[in-house]
């Protein structure tokens, strides 16, 4: 048994699909599957079961798994430690973002805060995911500070507004609805709907929405990010509601306003509390609260 067959049975156990997880780890997917047959030999015990096209974890291999996963967050902030110790950053953030925010929000952010003379040297190291996987990050002490939607029941983690997105409903332009320039969402109800999947920031804030609208929508498939969305609305797979992102124009989608008074859609900075941050972490947390301005070409209020 050795490490990398550790990291390679932890990409498979999380995401559950062999060719997923051989890109995740930059391999091949004979080489995953040698090494899990391997480590199941010498362990005396399966691992992983078929289930359908994608495989899971057996009953060992929940509690391998259980026992690994930290112990791989542990090895790995080791290594970082020890590299860091070894060639240290003075002035390093690292930062991470939904994908949502990766157009605008993000580089304008970095862009204002090293402008200023005392941090034209700090470098970023960028990360990207949803939300929930921000949160891990931060909580494993991967990224310094996030944006993300607010995650529920991670006490660790400060949560505080940064910004709101505005929320409209996309559809193809071929669409019977793209004739419209304002819909009420009771509209929506016979259409086909692209919606995100329940590992998304988003989720939650939509499945609210629709409950309080009394809308039970017809979801035709489910996605993780904005630009897959777009992509399949793009194609004609079904209308969609999410934050009014620039790149909604670079699509063949018609952007339709919502009439509808909906809950606020909040933009949250993220950062672990009572942790030990750099001075160039609390400034950076300080900028974003205090200084950053978005401007105006960006579709949030």
């Amino acid at each position: 048994m050795n490490l990398r067959q550790l990291e390679f049975f932890l990409a498979l156990a999380e995401t559950e699909h062999m060719t997923k997880a051989a890109k995740q780890l930059q391999t091949s997917q004979p080489n995953v599957s040698h090494a899990m047959s391997t480590l199941e030999q010498e362990l005396g015990v399966p691992l992983f079961k078929k289930n359908g096209r994608n495989i899971s974890l057996t009953r060992y291999g929940r509690l391998f798994y259980s026992y690994i996963s930290p112990s791989l967050k542990e090895i790995y902030k080791g290594q970082k430690i020890l590299s860091d110790m070894a060639n240290p950053v003075p002035e390093e953030i690292h930062f991470g973002f939904i994908y949502t925010v990766g157009s605008v929000i993000a580089p304008r952010i970095t862009q204002q805060f090293t402008s200023k003379k005392e941090h034209r040297n700090v470098q970023f190291d960028f990360h990207q995911g949803n939300s929930n996987r921000i949160v891990e990050l931060l909580k494993d002490d991967v990224i310094d500070v996030g944006i993300c939607s607010k995650v529920k029941n991670v006490p660790e983690i400060q949560f505080t507004v940064l910004a709101r997105e505005e929320m409209v409903v996309v559809v193809p332009n071929n669409h019977p609805l793209a004739s419209e320039d304002a819909i009420h969402l009771e509209k929506i109800i016979p259409h086909p709907v692209v919606y995100y999947r329940k590992q998304s920031g988003l989720r939650p804030y939509l499945d609210e929405m629709m409950a309080d609208l009394a809308i039970h929508p017809r979801i035709a498939l489910e996605l993780d990010e904005d630009h897959s969305v777009l992509g399949f609305v793009g194609h004609g797979f079904g209308l969609a509601i999410m934050p009014n992102i620039p790149s909604i124009s670079s699509y063949p989608v018609k952007k339709i306003k919502i009439l509808d008074r909906l809950p606020d859609r909040n933009l949250y900075l993220a950062i672990k509390r009572n942790h030990l941050h750099t001075a160039i972490v609390r400034d950076f947390w300080s900028f974003c609260q205090n200084e950053f301005v978005l401007g105006e070409t960006v579709d949030l209020v």
